[in-house]
């Protein structure tokens, strides 16, 4: 019965444990800092010390003398100022669990992050399956295409609706995002991650071409998102689109992030 009892309360400590984690996300091959939320202050005899999963990354004593471990060496800048911990060209093998703990008689958790490290999205493919322009309205089906994902869907001069069903890839949070939109008399498919991002564009004006007389208004309006919308936004490639928004926490934790 105690050992039974024992083994209940370590599940729902690490349930609890995880619960409490943030999840940052990073671009494989970039640096990351961990940042600890609130100021500590070591008693005599007590130590910090930043671990991933099981293993010690760097302990720092209560004389600030600071200890890193052998295989991170030349991997991580550790401040001593604030206990931050700075990751160097994060790798697929670097993610998991990363906590910040106080030692002396008892142990503390200061905090705790999920890191996940994601390869930058691809190009996706948008292709248009048939056109047509009638009164000066615009009417095109286009798929768009990327990285076992794909998306139809059905625009006019303003918006872009799904085509079908369920489209394909976006099981989980962490699957590459497709979307499909009008803006600035284009139709534009977004790829996008937590972390990067792409874009194929196709010019509503060769697809549809207007006829001397006709007038056409574009506005900027709804569009279709495949996948599951409560990620972070995605960043870093050449031009601004809309996506999906989140609170996860994105390469530098604990500093703010320009909005793509």
């Amino acid at each position: 019965m105690g050992t039974y009892l024992h083994f209940t309360i370590s599940i729902l400590l690490t349930f609890i444990h995880q619960a409490e984690s943030s999840s940052v996300f990073v671009l494989k091959g970039q640096d990351v800092r961990l940042d600890v939320q609130e100021n500590v202050q070591l008693k005599e005899l007590e130590f910090f010390k930043w671990t991933f999963r099981s293993a010690n990354i760097v302990r720092c004593t209560d004389t600030l003398s600071v200890r890193v471990s052998p295989e991170y060496n030349n991997r991580v800048e550790f401040y001593k100022g604030n206990f931050s911990l700075l990751l160097k060209n994060i790798q697929e093998g670097d993610s998991g669990p990363y906590t910040a703990v106080v030692s002396g008689d008892n142990e503390k958790t200061i905090i705790a992050y999920q890191l996940i490290v994601q390869e930058r999205v691809e190009p996706p493919v948008l292709t248009v399956n048939s056109n047509s322009n009638i009164n000066a309205t615009c009417n095109v089906t286009v798929t768009c295409r990327g990285q076992n994902t794909s998306v139809t869907s059905s625009c006019n001069n303003s918006t872009c609706s799904q085509v079908g069903g369920e489209s394909r890839g976006a099981e989980t949070s962490t699957v590459p995002l497709l979307s499909v939109y009008v803006a600035g008399g284009s139709i534009i498919c977004n790829h996008s991650s937590q972390v990067s991002w792409a874009t194929d564009t196709k010019e509503r004006m060769e697809l549809c071409p207007i006829k001397s007389g006709d007038k056409e208004d574009i506005i900027n309006t709804d569009y279709a998102t495949v996948g599951t919308p409560d990620n972070g936004q995605a960043g870093g490639e050449e031009q601004a689109s809309p996506g999906p928004t989140s609170s996860s926490i994105y390469s530098m934790v604990g500093q703010p992030q320009p909005s793509p």
